[in-house]
């Protein structure tokens, strides 16, 4: 099957998380890689939800080169799609539906590279190619993996996200809270006996806002930064309302620690809020001069002292549990244009996807 064919089929799986769904996609996946001679393990992430690890000439002589991509793709959102999304329809040199961009194009490429490799030369410590259900609420499927499977070591890691096949070795990590406050709700015209916990989130919110990170700068990925993205509260106009909360987002860098982050913040809100954290995904780094790296560029053609490669990347990926699973040199390299994630009418080139299969051919061939 050719790569683009085998990006249609993906794409005709609807994984939209929620709720996901990926048991089906997981399950095809997982037999096309056996069919091919790949050893093939499933995961249960939840009801209905599939992780894959498939592997093939593993051996104790050399360390394996790791593939990932995850199954899930986000809603279709509320704007009218012109095509149908899950058809993988091709329109003047685009393949469009939801996930062709994120990142089914990018799954397709690496499985179809790696079955290649078995019919001309695996990597002298094998393959393995890790595909996670749950990536797009907070990496929980990378995570949950990381957790509870066994998934050997790795001589590099390389994530199929959409870089427009251009090779990255560094992302922010991302760190989501929910912070709750409590009060005492009573009639409206009588606050005086009552405790608005509206009051305590707004004074809160106040404080995030100047909020200024104790660390220095990362020379890769600038200042961590911080907003605060929803705000709930109240029942009804006419009480005190006695349940409160917002959202806190921090995007990390190398320079702090998530626990530190945590516990600085809950002292300058106080004990009168609780915050419970939701997502816990660590920032990404590579040395862009590590043999690895090169080896990626050179595959895909790119001189890195040219300013041409993006230094890191504005969204977080697996990458943030799998290398810190590793301990191993990572990049994430895809086809498709970042921007078209998540879009109404997404959609990848289709000379991009295959242009990834030759890229990830050319890194397989040299590791």
């Amino acid at each position: 099957m050719d790569v683009i064919s085998l990006t249609q089929k993906l794409i005709r799986f609807n994984t939209v998380n929620p709720p996901g769904n990926e048991k089906e996609i997981a399950e095809f996946c997982g037999e096309f890689l056996q069919n091919a001679g790949f050893d093939v393990n499933y995961y249960e992430f939840s009801e209905n939800r599939l992780s894959v690890v498939a592997e093939a000439g593993i051996t104790d002589k050399a360390l394996p080169l790791v593939l990932s991509g995850h199954l899930d793709t986000v809603p279709l959102g509320q704007k009218e799609w012109s095509v149908e999304p899950f058809s993988g329809e091709i329109k003047d040199g685009k393949l469009y539906g939801r996930g062709s961009c994120d990142m089914k194009g990018g799954v397709a490429a690496i499985m179809t590279a790696a079955v290649n490799a078995l019919d001309s030369s695996l990597p002298a410590g094998g393959l393995r190619i890790i595909l996670s259900a749950s990536e797009e609420n907070g990496c929980k499927g990378a995570a949950h993996l990381a957790q509870t499977a066994d998934l050997g070591k790795a001589c590099g890691l390389i994530i199929a996200e959409p870089t427009n096949n251009l090779p990255v070795c560094a992302h922010k990590g991302a760190l989501y809270m929910w912070v709750k406050a409590t009060g005492v709700t009573v009639h409206s015209p009588m606050p005086e006996r009552g405790d608005n916990a509206i009051y305590k989130a707004a004074r809160a919110i106040t404080k995030i806002e100047n909020y200024e990170f104790k660390t220095e700068e990362d020379p890769i990925l600038g200042m961590p930064t911080i907003n605060v993205g929803v705000v709930k509260g109240g029942l009804n106009i006419n009480s005190v309302p006695d349940r409160a909360q917002f959202s806190i987002d921090v995007r990390s860098t190398t320079k702090i620690e998530h626990d530190d982050v945590i516990k600085d913040l809950q002292n300058l809100l106080g004990n009168e809020l609780t915050m419970e954290p939701f997502v816990n995904c660590k920032p990404v780094y590579t040395d862009e001069k590590d043999p690895f790296i090169g080896i990626a560029d050179s595959a895909a053609g790119v001189d890195r002292s040219s300013g041409a490669v993006p230094k890191s990347l504005p969204y977080a990926t697996d990458a943030a549990f799998l290398q810190d699973y590793y301990k191993a040199p990572a990049v994430i390299l895809g086809p498709c244009e970042a921007h078209m994630a998540h879009q109404t009418d997404e959609y990848c080139h289709v000379k991009s996807i295959e242009d990834a299969v030759d890229i990830y051919t050319k890194i397989i061939k040299e590791c």
